[in-house]
């Protein structure tokens, strides 16, 4: 399946500033990337650089005096998706057998402070015999109990905050997501990206959760379609993964973000409560 991706972000800043940018398809096994074009106006020198604790490809920009200035991204993917086998769902990796990548995403981070919901975790969702129906359920119950709404919550709000208020977007609904499955002692991490058909168009953010040993994706707000994502990052949360960061003083002005698909085949998938038995993974 192929997407084209599209960011547009726009800046006036008002003093040195340095900022750094999470906008780039991230290559892996499961996404190729066939064209790529990133630009500033004006022009100012990019650094790109890799992190240890995501795996994304960051940009570094320094603009020394008062300016104003929009960098543009631009990417033809080619998109794959493996379907998982149910019976491979079912088999639970203890922790002790979890390699040295996995073992950080069971612990509590700045906004899945998973160390103080395990009560409600347990309570609600460990009685359930296998890990992929216990994160399963985690999702159908943020679907149903967390109100989708814009506007009520900030770059502060943790998924604790997201659980007493009950109501949040889709980075609420990942973080929260997120901490349950950690509470339960199953790895999970955070995922941003470009997401088809998402109204009003957006980055996109989810949560994937280690399970028989894969990544199976879940979102929790049930706004795209599973198979139209295009992924920029994963993280223990979106301290890891924000799509800007800025170390001065600056205002964001304009945002436009795009994703769609140029495959005729293309045919969204939309998982509803009586398909989590279908496993995705974009590993």
């Amino acid at each position: 399946m192929k997407f084209e991706v599209l960011s547009e972000l726009q800046y006036e800043v008002m003093m040195p500033t340095t900022f750094i940018f999470n906008i780039q398809v991230s290559p892996s096994s499961s996404q190729t990337i066939l064209e790529e074009n990133l630009f500033t106006e004006p022009f100012f020198q990019l650094e790109e650089f890799t992190s240890t604790t995501a795996e994304a490809r960051f940009l570094k920009l320094q603009v020394n005096s008062e300016a104003k200035f929009k960098i543009s991204y631009k990417a033809v993917v080619d998109l794959h998706y493996n379907i998982i086998d149910q019976q491979q769902l079912f088999n639970t990796v203890p922790v002790i057998k979890l390699d040295a990548d996995t073992i950080p995403y069971l612990f509590p981070s700045r906004y899945c402070q998973s160390d103080k919901l395990q009560k409600l975790a347990t309570k609600e969702f460990g009685n359930i015999d296998n890990a992929y129906a216990k994160v399963s359920a985690i999702n159908e119950w943020i679907y149903n109990n967390v109100e989708y709404r814009g506007g009520i919550t900030n770059s502060s709000t943790s998924a604790h905050d997201t659980l007493t208020e009950r109501v949040g977007v889709c980075r609420d609904f990942a973080h929260l997501g997120i901490t349950l499955c950690r509470a339960l002692s199953i790895p999970a991490r955070y995922f941003t990206g470009y997401a088809y058909n998402l109204n009003p168009p957006d980055f996109h953010a989810c949560f994937e959760a280690y399970i028989g040993g894969e990544w199976i994706f879940f979102d929790p707000t049930k706004l795209v379609p599973a198979n139209g994502l295009v992924k920029i990052a994963n993280g223990r949360d979106a301290a890891d993964a924000a799509v800007a960061s800025i170390f001065g003083n600056a205002r964001s002005t304009s945002m436009i973000v795009q994703c769609e698909s140029i495959d005729p085949d293309f045919k969204p998938y939309y998982i509803n409560n009586t398909e989590y038995h279908k496993g995705l993974s974009y590993q």
